[in-house]
């Protein structure tokens, strides 16, 4: 892993001393006439020209650079190379630095020497600081996420006596997944300031029969794999991978009686990691919603 971020380094230092190369020859194209003899200092003649050349190829460079290292990112992750927090927390940031010198590298390019670019060198910038600008906001959106959400990755609709895994267990302790007790005291409270809208669905129903049309929901989820069906228990076990970095949630659903029928709750968390980015409570949202639906 260490050598692999070495290289990864490398390249990026590179490729940043190219854009800052590039980024103070475009200035100078714009500014030589009032700083003459600045200009003269730092550019050879026919520099202009040769900058204006080689700017589109290292604007797309720049791009398809980032591109691998977002690639990258998940694939040595699934491949064992480096630990999900490299990829995660330095790879896909880096990602986006480098796609941001791309953007700027393509913007100052064409806004300072627009008539000095040739049609089809036009074309590629263009296309770099769409590519770039896409690949910019990916890192982006997930920084944006993390830090508006608390860091917890364990999620329930009953925050006082949340619903227990029992099949899974095996499976997280193979993983080395985090612990499933349910006992820091700050961990109901941020989650109920974050996500006030989590709560059970109450059903007019017998428990068999709530637990019936539970199962039949949690069998439709997209994603979802059963893990193990506890009709006496009231208990269905279920997993979902994510689809970028294959993390694996588990999920467990309670059903028990209650003087008006039936109460529905469930919990969903992550097994690595400390923040979610929201997904345990989307899937709960989207469960619920499913279930409701499905009761009428």
């Amino acid at each position: 892993m260490v050598a692999v971020a070495g290289v990864i380094a490398k390249e990026v230092t590179a490729m940043t001393g190219v854009v800052l190369k590039f980024g103070l020859a475009l200035i100078t194209l714009e500014e030589r006439s009032s700083y003459p003899h600045l200009w003269h200092s730092i550019a050879a003649p026919g520099s202009s020209m040769r900058v204006m050349k080689l700017a589109p190829a290292a604007a797309m460079a720049l791009s398809g650079a980032a591109l691998l290292i977002l690639a990258f990112a998940p694939l040595g992750t699934a491949l064992g190379w480096w630990h999900f927090g490299f990829g995660l927390y330095w790879m896909m940031p880096w990602s986006g630095y480098v796609a941001a010198s791309a953007v700027a590298l393509a913007v100052a390019t064409l806004a300072l020497g627009w008539s000095k670019v040739r049609p089809g060198d036009r074309i590629v910038l263009v296309a770099a600081l769409i590519m770039g600008t896409v690949l910019a906001y990916v890192p982006w959106q997930y920084q944006r996420i993390r830090s508006t959400l608390p860091p917890i990755h364990d999620i329930t609709t009953d925050t006082d006596k949340p619903p227990e895994f029992v099949a899974v267990l095996p499976a997280r302790a193979a993983e080395s997944a985090g612990s499933v007790d349910y006992d820091h005291a700050q961990l109901p409270v941020s989650q109920r300031k974050a996500y006030p809208d989590l709560v059970p669905v109450m059903a007019a129903l017998p428990v068999a029969s709530a637990f019936e049309q539970a199962l039949k929901v949690a069998k439709a989820m997209p994603g979802w794999t059963i893990v193990a069906v506890d009709a006496h228990a009231g208990r269905i076990e279920a997993s979902q991978q994510s689809r970028w970095f294959r993390f694996t949630d588990d999920i467990v659903i309670r059903i028990a009686g209650t003087e008006a029928g039936s109460r529905i709750d469930m919990r969903s968390t992550s097994r690595q990691g400390r923040s979610d980015y929201g997904v345990n409570a989307a899937r709960i949202r989207a469960y619920m919603a499913a279930l409701r639906k499905e009761l009428g």
